[in-house]
């Protein structure tokens, strides 16, 4: 057992050595947007939570990484950890917000026997929220504001149409692509979008992943 949480634990931290190596080589360029660096931690990060599901790594080992890079995102605001980021200094919690979801969902429906539905929602904020945000602010045409939040058109139909295509294939993929999925995907795309359009100070990325999970389990579970 020790040995096999181990190999885990070293195939988690491997992946997230290479997408943290990656974004640190890309920002030391100087070539590109910060912002380009910040989605490439978010959306290579985000796929640990498959490389979990792939591992069937315990419950426990999801929640202790949880609390770790929480408090690891929270001092990243004060001292310069992780640059990659670009956590100093930004009015934004999302990467504290972000390292909780996970650890939320995983706790939540690993001892349901139910991983694919924390991935949905990883994955549909990692995917969603990370291309509406580059999409946004590099082909935004038609800007709109909500409660003072700016956002584009182009942004949040990148983010739905994201969503749309995370939650048919993880559904698709594990309980087949049945009218149920469907509709689950279409309604859960349209809430994700409407979530991280509303939401403030990096909060989508709590609101985005809880919701859209909380969400397709329970059509499915309604429709069967």
């Amino acid at each position: 057992m020790m040995a096999t949480a181990l190999v885990q634990i070293g195939l988690v931290a491997a992946w997230l050595a290479v997408v943290g190596g990656v974004a640190e080589g890309v920002r030391r360029t100087g070539r590109f947007a910060t912002e380009i660096t910040r989605k490439i931690v978010h959306i290579g990060a985000g796929h640990v939570i498959l490389l979990a599901w792939w591992l069937h790594t315990p419950a426990w080992m999801g929640i202790t990484a949880s609390v770790v890079f929480s408090g690891v995102a929270l001092l990243s605001y004060r001292l310069p950890i992780l640059p990659g980021v670009d956590g100093v200094g930004r009015n934004s919690l999302g990467t504290f917000f972000y390292a909780v979801s996970i650890g939320v969902l995983t706790a939540v429906f690993w001892p349901l026997g139910l991983p694919q539905y924390a991935a949905l929602g990883i994955l549909v904020m990692t995917w969603g929220d990370g291309l509406a945000a580059l999409v946004g602010q590099n082909f935004g045409r038609h800007p709109y504001k909500i409660f003072g939040n700016q956002k584009s058109w182009e942004g949040s139909l990148t983010m739905a149409l994201a969503s749309l295509l995370v939650v048919l294939l993880v559904l698709g993929l594990t309980a087949g692509f049945t009218e149920a999925v469907w509709a689950t995907a279409l309604v859960v795309a349209i809430a994700a979008t409407l979530l991280e359009t509303l939401s403030f100070y990096g909060l989508d990325n709590l609101t985005v992943p809880l919701g859209s999970a909380a969400l397709a389990y329970g059509l499915v579970s309604w429709m069967g």
